[in-house]
């Protein structure tokens, strides 16, 4: 199965268009949603529509702005102060049709065939960052039945890596960068691959972000997307957010 991974859109309208536009050219069995379609950005709406329209099966998971832009008791008090103004300002202006369509959306994790897991945060609770490698050793112990676990949440990409051997384990995280790169992966290990995010990166790197995963060739190819993130800057200002929600998407952090 070949699928095309995305996550963390965060209501970016032009990063998505970018990003849909890119992948479009590229053979694929699925696309695989990871969650936070919307929160930060100023369009909302938009961004759900085009989930919504997008041709081809879809995949698509809950992620923690989904949730509480759905419900503001449902944890809005972890946000930050940025964070609660766009949700709250989402949840106003959020039209029923993209609302119920965000109800709809399977709260992780999920499997996407055997061996191949998808979840936002991590399979253990999506609203849990997996940053270190403390908190990726954690994943693999508690669910040793993935081969590969696609998850988000951290807005950068990164790939964990884990095997065993005579006994011993190791684990290693990467930093992944550039405009594409191509990975193999091994069958005797283990990984968790997060494909950064398309509407706000945080990895000092501003291009929208997602994977091509062939299962069957146990292929990983990673794209960065140029996209007009002035407009996408613009638009949040124009709708009256907090302006730091705007200019880290011409910094990437």
């Amino acid at each position: 199965m070949r699928y095309v991974i995305f996550s963390d859109v965060h209501s970016n309208i032009e990063a998505l268009a970018a990003v849909l536009a890119h992948a479009a050219r590229r053979r694929k069995d699925s696309w695989v949603f990871l969650g936070d379609a919307v929160g930060y950005g100023a369009a909302p709406n938009q961004v759900v529509e085009r989930l919504r329209r997008l041709k081809g099966k879809l995949v698509a998971l809950r992620g923690n702005h989904d949730r509480v832009v759905l419900d503001p008791a449902a944890g809005i008090e972890f946000f930050n102060d940025n964070a609660k103004i766009a949700a709250r300002w989402t949840s106003i202006v959020l039209q029923p049709a993209n609302r119920r369509w965000l109800q709809g959306l399977a709260r992780g994790p999920l499997w996407l065939e055997e061996g191949v897991l998808a979840c936002h945060g991590s399979p253990q609770d999506e609203d849990k960052y997996i940053f270190t490698e403390a908190d990726a050793y954690e994943t693999f112990l508690e669910y040793p039945e993935f081969w590969v676990c696609f998850f988000g949440h951290s807005h950068a990409v990164t790939m964990f890596q884990f095997r065993e051997q005579e006994g011993r384990r190791y684990l290693t995280l990467s930093w992944l960068h550039g405009d594409k790169l191509e990975l193999k992966l091994s069958r005797q290990a283990r990984y968790l691959v997060n494909p950064g995010a398309v509407g706000q990166p945080r990895d000092r790197d501003w291009r929208a972000s997602y994977a091509l995963f062939d299962s069957e060739k146990a292929k990983l190819t990673l794209y960065r997307v140029a996209y007009d993130a002035h407009a996408a800057r613009k638009r949040i200002l124009d709708a009256g957010l907090p302006a730091a929600l705007g200019d880290r998407l011409v910094r990437g952090i």
